[in-house]
């Protein structure tokens, strides 16, 4: 879930748990979109999680402008499981969500 806490630099942060493991999800890919005008999808960033199953630094770029809209993220589980020797149900999970204040934190 996206829950918003005021007053972190950080626009948009992702924590990613591998709960088959019980640990984070090191070295999982995701990529962030956003919504045009127009409904068709804009790239904004790809990255991949850390040992922490966090993204290094911040998820959204400082040469974006943080804004209200429509966004999502994909997480490529397929590769992630598959680097594992592990079969997966869901080659990819995609997050589609909406930003409403671009003054709040989103998680």
């Amino acid at each position: 879930a996206l829950m918003a806490a005021a007053g972190n630099a950080n626009p948009l942060t992702t924590h990613v748990l591998d709960t088959a493991s019980g640990r984070p999800a090191a070295g999982l890919r995701l990529v962030l979109e956003r919504q045009s005008a127009s409904s068709a999808w804009e790239h904004v960033a790809a990255a991949t999680t850390n040992d922490d199953g966090r993204v290094d630094g911040t998820l959204w770029p400082s040469t974006h402008a943080f804004e209200a809209g429509v966004h999502r993220i994909t997480f490529h589980t397929g590769d992630y499981f598959s680097a594992r020797g592990l079969p997966t149900f869901y080659p990819e999970v995609t997050v589609v969500f909406r930003i409403v204040d671009p003054g709040e934190h989103y998680h």
